[in-house]
């Protein structure tokens, strides 16, 4: 379905940004991973699905090396049809313990990140009249937990930010949607697993119970595969007149 189509995907050597990648290979798109950690174990993944497959590793901080990724995927590809804005840090505190350069790392990544992305890819989209802007938010872009406030902001900032995406491109083929993933059991959230395990005495089965059992009813992970295949739909024929929309897989969570 995607041949001939190129994915950049943010945040892409490992999690969520890893599946997207990969579902997005498997219909044929050439793809441009971005991430830090080990750059040739994804890139072989990628590889194997008789894709081609770049790297920039662009610090999604930094506005001048998103600038050059930008450039790079262009010159690799021609242009990126598919964007995926994915890269996203973490950090918990009460807001009066929340150190401001936490703050600042989290919305620069977290969202800034993917304005800029955004703004750069465009042109090449309106100009082709075919494009989707893929925005990775969270269930944390529809409701808010405590001691999470800068990604809160963030992901709550996606989600505007996609709509208005959206808007500004509705008579055009480029669209704009966000996914917004409840638990999904990356390296990010494994660390959230391991220190209630820590804390509390327990077995990784009894924090990984308990953390679910807290937001999630139907008590299981989303998976980065499930999350691939809600991309690939945005990406197809059947999703041509989906604007502006934060579509959550979160067992349940934003329903209570």
């Amino acid at each position: 379905m995607l041949s001939g189509k190129t994915a950049l995907v943010t945040g892409s050597t490992s999690g969520i940004g890893l599946g997207i990648a990969k579902a997005l290979a498997r219909q044929g798109a050439n793809i441009v991973l971005n991430g830090f950690g080990d750059v040739e174990g994804p890139k072989a993944e990628v590889a194997a699905l008789g894709v081609k497959v770049a790297y920039h590793g662009a610090d999604m901080s930094k506005p001048a090396e998103i600038e050059e990724m930008m450039k790079y995927a262009a010159a690799q590809f021609g242009r990126v049809d598919i964007l995926v804005n994915n890269a996203g840090i973490q950090h918990v505190a009460r807001i009066e313990d929340f150190p401001p350069e936490r703050w600042d790392a989290i919305i620069a990544i977290n969202l800034s990140s993917a304005f800029h992305a955004t703004r750069l890819a465009l042109p090449a989209m309106k100009a082709a009249n075919w494009g989707r802007i893929i925005n990775v938010a969270s269930v944390h872009g529809l409701v808010a937990s405590a001691e999470k406030s800068a990604y809160v902001a963030a992901k709550h900032g996606i989600v505007g930010l996609t709509k208005v995406t959206a808007l500004e491109n509705a008579t055009t083929g480029v669209t704009c949607n966000a996914i917004c993933p409840g638990w999904v059991l990356t390296p990010l959230v494994q660390k959230q697993v391991d220190a209630k395990a820590q804390a509390n005495g327990w077995s990784n089965e009894e924090a990984t119970r308990a953390l679910l059992g807290e937001k999630e009813p139907s008590l299981q992970f989303t998976t980065p595969e499930e999350l691939g295949e809600l991309a690939v739909f945005f990406c197809s024929p059947a999703a041509n007149n989906v604007r502006g929309v934060a579509w959550n897989m979160d067992g349940g969570w934003a329903a209570q």
